[in-house]
């Protein structure tokens, strides 16, 4: 993984590592948007999400360990803790050390923003959103999907954790991601089915390249940054829903506003986009700083590349309260 990817996983890591969701038993509501009006609601805890249902409904990990980490063990990983749906390379092994709120946010597929973070997680103990936590387990089958792997992680949370919890939903400041023109797709973003197909072979990315390939990321569901010429970078997906994009964006410029995906877009696609990243943008904003910037910045990029744009809005966002949390005993 180069510099600017594996930096951004640390980034998104980390606001993860705040993350805040659980419910009783194994019926969530997502962190979503949702068409509800009024200040607070409370969300019903029996609804299934369609994640869920495809998945195959709830399951559990064959055998788990749980135990806090030990003296200088840090985060790591062998299944992205985020809410991408890439394959799962593992054989049916999980193996983490993570806080509590990363595996949350594993297990109920979202990526809250600081505020929604703070809100769940202001009230409890310190080890909640402090300790780490080493899980070691193993699925019942060999070639579990990712969303499967949730299941099973929603399973252990809640025999393991004893958490419960419930949804309420706020009006709160957001950011609505919109098409620029009604109707039109920026030049580099397209519909999934127009471009290869998930098992087809992408070869490695050649920076020596005069300009970006159309096709670069190697594996479809993820979203991908990589380091490119002139201090730009471009971030990309294959078979990804502008859903999944909306809630990306925060981690990416620092937002600390949720995006609501209100595109109109249904279904998966491809997309890469060219710009300067936020840690290489000049702190000093002079003239000839803003000289030395070879790329747009994101929202920009965001506008001319794949035709998208956000605007500011107030929309009805689901905040998860957590009534009990137990810290585990180690096994």
């Amino acid at each position: 993984m180069d510099h600017a990817n594996r930096r951004l996983r640390m980034r998104m890591a980390g606001l993860a590592a705040f993350a805040s969701t659980i419910v009783l038993g194994l019926s969530i509501v997502p962190l979503r948007a949702q068409s509800t009006t009024g200040e607070t609601q409370s969300a019903n805890l029996n609804e299934t999400t369609a994640w869920q249902s495809a998945a195959g409904g709830p399951v559990s990990f064959e055998v788990a360990s749980i135990r806090p980490a030990g003296p200088g063990e840090g985060f790591r990983t062998n299944v992205n803790l985020n809410m991408e749906d890439e394959p799962i390379p593992t054989g049916g092994r999980f193996s983490a050390t993570a806080s509590l709120g990363s595996y949350l946010a594993l297990a109920f597929k979202f990526m809250p923003t600081g505020t929604q973070s703070e809100a769940t997680f202001a009230h409890l103990p310190m080890w909640a959103t402090n300790q780490l936590f080493t899980i070691e387990a193993k699925a019942p089958m060999a070639n579990p999907t990712k969303d499967q792997i949730r299941l099973m992680m929603q399973s252990l949370l809640a025999e393991r954790f004893k958490l419960a919890a419930h949804f309420e939903t706020h009006d709160v400041p957001a950011m609505a991601l919109l098409l620029v023109e009604s109707s039109k797709l920026g030049p580099r973003l397209h519909p999934h089915s127009q471009g290869p197909s998930c098992d087809a072979k992408i070869p490695p990315v050649d920076r020596s390249l005069p300009k970006i390939p159309d096709v670069w990321t190697p594996v479809c569901g993820a979203i991908q940054l990589i380091d490119w010429t002139n201090d730009t970078a471009v971030l990309g997906s294959r078979n990804t829903t502008m859903e999944m994009l909306a809630d990306f964006i925060p981690a990416l410029v620092g937002l600390d506003r949720p995006v609501v995906d209100q595109t109109g877009l249904d279904g998966k696609f491809d997309f890469e986009v060219n710009f300067t990243p936020p840690w290489k943008i000049p702190k000093e904003q002079t003239a000839e700083a803003q000289l030395d910037m070879a790329g747009p910045v994101f929202l920009e990029a965001l506008k001319s590349q794949l035709g998208l744009k956000l605007k500011p809005i107030k929309a009805p966002i689901q905040i998860l309260v957590v009534d009990h949390v137990e810290q585990p005993s180690p096994n």
